[in-house]
């Protein structure tokens, strides 16, 4: 199942080989530095831009002796590359490569996973104008609230992902800095002119100031931003599950032809994708967590991130380009149901409407709880009895005696209820 709606292109940003070539990306940028300054000649730049090659089973080879990937990385390019290569890593530590590769290598895979809210975006403005003005129940506590539109619940869901996908952009400007600053950060075998031209080739911006390491407050700032955005998509997905229940059933995923719901009950239809999503978030939620773990490092560095790193990376970026291809294959399958939301909305016998009849008596001069009162008695009475609430109030004298029968009309009235719906439209989507 992740495999069909996962992108090869974001399964592949985390190969192994790609990851070596984006350390080669980094120390070629740094080596184009160091030939700017002078320090490499020509022909010795020349031999390293045409000569470096990933060789991924002879790293690995390499690296069963070294027990270290950037030493293996560097001598399996020493090979490829000849005498011209004594100038790669000049004045480097490891984390001066493998932290501005990072850089890249988030930087690609946000920008997928914006490509993928940005598409989840377009689905979620579809389902709110095709359903606009669809009357359902707007429920709290699980409870019949009052009336809303379906399209409205899909407009607050294409705001908050509308957000999801700031958050994200400015978690991936957290994450675009490369550093290339040696050791403890200082410089002291390096130019920091050469940190400037090579972050400049990357299209990244330079870390200020960094210790060996890019500091972690960075990683915990993109990888919670997909996080929360995580816990956008679950409450999507939970939405979603609660309107399939079978005394909702007001939206149901999609029931392809063949497929089954139960090898014991022929007759199920289960919201499975939506319960495979609120699950998954929960490890993208997880992820975020162990980012800001990886904060509180030693002194200058230490390697207790990086392990946590080689998981959080991949996984959380390719489960999201997942969800979120997944969560638009369900909303465009939806089905959604008007005539079970307007049952449903019958249900509670017309007790929706009993905010309105208690406004209408205040604005008709009776004290507010003396209303209350009033009000609440003949919707118990309705609720205890199973019968309608409209009935009860234009049988009560107390009542009626204040409201004149278009006052009661007026109060009943469904149509009330969505009087700004095309303001908080315009609002959303700038049109309506």
């Amino acid at each position: 199942m992740i495999e069909r709606y996962t992108r090869p292109e974001m399964a592949a940003l985390w190969s192994l080989e790609n990851k070596f070539k984006a350390w080669l990306e980094v120390e070629i940028a740094i080596c184009e530095g160091w030939h700017e300054l002078g320090r490499i000649p020509a022909d010795a730049m020349r031999d390293i831009r045409e000569k470096s090659a990933i060789d991924v089973d002879r790293i690995l080879e390499i690296e069963e002796t070294t027990r270290h990937d950037v030493i293996a990385f560097l001598t399996a390019l020493e090979e490829k590359v000849g005498p011209a290569a004594r100038f790669i890593h000049l004045g480097c530590t490891s984390s001066d490569i493998v932290d501005t590769a990072n850089a890249l290598l988030l930087m690609r895979a946000g920008a997928k996973v914006d490509e993928d809210m940005g598409l989840l975006l377009e689905t979620l403005e579809e389902l709110a104008f095709k359903h606009k003005s669809v009357l359902c129940m707007g429920r709290t506590h699980g409870i019949h609230a009052e009336p809303t539109s379906f399209g409205l619940k899909m407009a607050g869901y294409y705001a908050e992902f509308t957000r999801h996908r700031e958050r994200l952009a400015s978690a991936r400007e957290s994450v675009r800095v490369g550093k290339i600053s040696g050791a403890v950060g200082t410089y002291a075998n390096l130019d920091p002119e050469v940190e400037r031209i090579a972050c400049e080739r990357l299209g990244l911006a330079v870390d200020p100031v960094s210790t060996q390491i890019v500091q972690r407050d960075r990683y915990a700032h993109f990888f919670t931003a997909l996080g929360v955005a995580a816990g956008g998509l679950e409450r999507l997905a939970v939405e979603l599950r609660h309107l399939q229940r079978t005394e909702v059933l007001e939206a149901e995923e999609g029931f392809a032809k063949g497929q089954k719901g139960s090898s014991a009950m022929p007759h199920k239809k289960n919201p499975i994708s939506a319960e495979n999503l609120t699950g998954l978030m929960r490890l993208v939620r997880s992820n975020s967590l162990a980012s800001m773990e990886d904060q509180a490092l030693w002194h200058e560095r230490d390697i207790s991130h990086s392990s946590v790193e080689r998981v959080i990376m991949p996984d959380s970026t390719i489960l999201m380009d997942y969800a979120l291809a997944r969560m638009r294959g369900v909303l465009d399958r939806l089905v959604i149901k008007p005539e079970n939301m307007l049952r449903n909305m019958e249900r509670s016998y017309g007790l929706v409407y009993s905010q309105r009849v208690l406004l209408a008596l205040v604005e008709a001069g009776m004290d507010r709880q003396e209303a209350y009162v009033l009000v609440q008695r003949q919707a118990m009475r309705a609720w205890e009895e199973g019968r309608s609430f409209e009935t009860f109030v234009r049988g009560d004298e107390e009542i009626c005696g204040k409201l004149t029968p278009e006052a009661l009309d007026a109060a009943f009235d469904p149509g009330y209820f969505l009087r700004h719906e095309d303001l908080i439209f315009k609002r959303v989507f700038g049109r309506s």
